[in-house]
């Protein structure tokens, strides 16, 4: 793993996300934000269709949690990206989905160890749209191994069961977050 890890992280290097660094925001590189568990600006996407989530599979190439179940998408805003055009790009980086509007439900934090000495520390706006059945994906396979849709209180369920599939990040947003993340879903 070392060998891998290693040259994922040089692919990971050029990518600066915004972090703060003794209480200022600064452009940090991504792999030393997680090793350095830096608390760090986050976007998160959820898409349903009624009660059904769109959950992707790390691809098994991610240098931290590969192949655990997420959320649609999630990933970190470039500097000075808005957070709603950041869920709208990287939805489409992701996962090709296009033509989606989300809307913004929520803002949290959160930390979390991801395997391999990596912390996240994520300040998170999360999104939610909603699609119609005919949505089409076409998922970038340096991003995402493979998607499911699921029903929400299914997917509930299963976590509590059997939480090591899944993302700590998801694992927490269903655990304290679910009631104003679905909060639509939740009063139907």
């Amino acid at each position: 793993m070392p060998d891998t890890l290693a040259t994922l992280a040089a692919d990971s290097r050029t990518e600066m996300v915004p972090a703060w660094v003794d209480g200022h925001l600064t452009p940090v590189e991504k792999l030393e934000v997680h090793q350095r568990g830096l608390r760090h600006k986050a976007v998160s996407v959820f898409v349903l269709h009624g009660t059904q989530v769109l959950l992707q599979r790390r691809a098994l190439t991610k240098y931290h949690t590969p192949g655990f179940w997420a959320n649609t998408c999630c990933t970190h805003p470039l500097w000075n990206e808005d957070p709603a055009a950041c869920a709208v790009r990287r939805l489409d980086e992701e996962l090709g989905i296009t033509g989606l509007c989300p809307v913004h439900r929520d803002r949290v934090e959160y930390r979390a160890d991801v395997g391999n000495g990596l912390t996240e520390h994520e300040v998170v706006d999360i999104f939610v749209a909603e699609a119609g059945p005919d949505l089409r994906l076409a998922p970038n396979p340096d991003e995402v191994a493979e998607t499911k849709w699921i029903d929400l209180y299914d997917l509930c369920a299963e976590v509590a069961r059997h939480p090591e599939p899944y993302t700590p990040w998801l694992r927490i947003y269903l655990a304290e977050h679910r009631d104003r993340i679905f909060a639509s879903l939740l009063r139907a």
